[in-house]
């Protein structure tokens, strides 16, 4: 079974390498904006708050037209939607790259993220049109590898982009680079509308509602809200936790990154073969427990080697990998495929909306003392921790669940 599996056609290696790329585009495009704060606050004049709310605009415009979108998402050529939420996203994205002043790149930002946020639900949604579950965890694997990419290539050249021009430079790289790959989706990706067929004669509003209101669903939802909530608390201070607590210094943090990365993008292939070899809710709990172990210890730590401090950043990002590999593929089975975009735009916008309330529920336990050092971050450490262990139980659920539904 494996052998045959884990053999892909030359049309859908195409079609794993155009996703995996829009998710790098899309990441890319949301990630490189804090490491350009420095420059931000000094060129436009503006306030931490202010640039705080140049980089949650994103999400929640992103999270709000998800929801919007959801009751659209199926009545549509997946591909002709995607062509159109992708070329909002590279206008939004142009559109940063010449804002003069921050209102503007306020509402760039707005934009970006309105047509940025559906594009995400719509790979998932062609992932789980065009691929069977016995085939997910190795696509996803390659699609997540992604966030590694992002962080060991784009992230570099931009802020160098940055630093040799301007702040601008990054977001028009960003456009340089996505035009060709709308115009290959253009020329070669074929339609994806088998899921027309299956449409019922109702509004889009209902076919929403219909969605949002399904037992199984909602169970898909609540598991997200977890995944989400546990990754976003600590996201937002890693870097500062490495420098004012565990002693890192500026030019030993991009050694953390690239080391943490390189071994991220290696592992998510393997993990996602892993998926489909043993199963998405072996491979989630051993990656949960695993998180929480290094999670817990990490939190606890002070002044550390940088060796350990690398070595343990690894670990737990193999974990957190290996949670959203298995988590993507298993809750990708929920949907019927009548609903598929649908559930999946109205899941990607949850997830986006819950890190946002979760890096503001993290600002609250965290506090920066007057040396730098950030306090109760081991407290931090525990909530994770909690929230890893109650998703266990919830996927668990929903293992269950889709084997039901798919048992003959």
């Amino acid at each position: 079974m494996s052998s045959a599996l884990l053999k892909f056609t030359p049309y859908q290696w195409f079609v794993i390498a155009i996703l995996a790329f829009l998710q790098f585009s899309i990441i890319l495009d949301f990630m490189v904006l804090s490491p350009l704060g420095a420059q931000l606050l000094e060129e436009l004049n503006i306030t931490t708050t202010q640039f705080g709310l140049v980089v949650s605009a994103y999400a929640f415009s992103a999270g709000a037209s998800g929801i919007l979108a959801a009751g659209f998402a199926d009545r549509f050529d997946r591909k002709k939607l995607l062509l159109f939420f992708y070329a909002g996203f590279i206008v939004g994205t142009l559109l940063c790259g010449i804002a003069p002043t921050y209102f503007l790149l306020l509402m760039a930002r707005i934009v970006t993220g309105v047509f940025g946020g559906v594009i995400g639900s719509i790979v998932f949604a062609i992932i789980t049109d065009l691929f069977a579950i016995e085939m997910r965890g190795k696509v996803m694997g390659f699609v997540q590898m992604a966030f590694a990419v992002s962080q060991i290539l784009g992230l570099p050249i931009s802020l160098y982009l940055a630093n040799r021009f301007d702040w601008h430079a990054p977001f028009l790289l960003i456009v340089g680079i996505c035009i060709p790959m709308f115009i290959l989706i253009v020329l070669y990706l074929k339609p994806i509308n088998a899921h027309l067929a299956l449409q019922k004669d109702n509004s889009a509003f209902s076919h929403l509602w219909e969605t949002v209101s399904k037992p199984r669903y909602l169970q898909g939802f609540a598991g997200t809200i977890l995944l989400a909530t546990g990754g976003f608390m600590l996201m937002p201070f890693g870097s500062a936790f490495s420098i004012n607590n565990l002693g890192v210094t500026f030019d030993q943090l991009p050694i953390i990154y690239l080391v943490t990365g390189i071994c991220s993008m290696i592992a998510g292939p393997l993990i996602g073969i892993l998926t489909d070899s043993v199963g998405s809710i072996k491979v989630f709990t051993a990656g949960s427990i695993l998180t929480i172990i290094i999670v817990v210890v990490y939190c606890n730590f002070g002044v550390t080697p940088l060796w350990i401090i690398i070595l343990m950043s690894v670990i737990m990002f193999i974990g957190i990998t290996s949670r959203m590999i298995s988590s993507t593929a298993l809750v990708s089975a929920i949907p019927a495929p009548a609903d598929r975009g649908a559930f999946m735009g109205i899941n990607a916008s949850i997830s986006q909306i819950s890190g946002g309330f979760a890096s503001g529920i993290a600002g609250m336990i965290v506090h920066q003392a007057a040396d730098g050092h950030l306090e109760n971050y081991p407290m931090l450490g525990y909530v994770v921790a909690v929230t890893m262990i109650v998703a266990i139980g919830l996927m668990y659920n929903i293992h269950r669940m889709v084997k039901g539904s798919v048992a003959h």
